[in-house]
């Protein structure tokens, strides 16, 4: 079986999922404890940068596993 493909649809589920918490801060994620670490560790803008770089890296390596 060619796990190449599943990796890079779960890597590309993720991905999107990491950038719409840092783009669209849903509020019952936005409080949990380990969100509530990175919004103290990095500040409010530090966390969604964080997020949204976090997944745009996990895109990037959904694509080059579709590769």
């Amino acid at each position: 079986m060619n796990w190449r493909p599943i990796l890079g649809l779960l890597s590309l589920i993720y991905g999107a999922f990491c950038i719409y918490i840092g783009a669209k801060k849903p509020e019952k994620i936005w409080k949990m404890k380990k969100i509530q670490m990175f919004v103290k560790m990095l500040k409010e803008k530090g966390a969604v940068i964080f997020f949204i770089i976090w997944g745009l890296a996990f895109v990037g390596l959904a694509v080059w596993l579709f590769i």
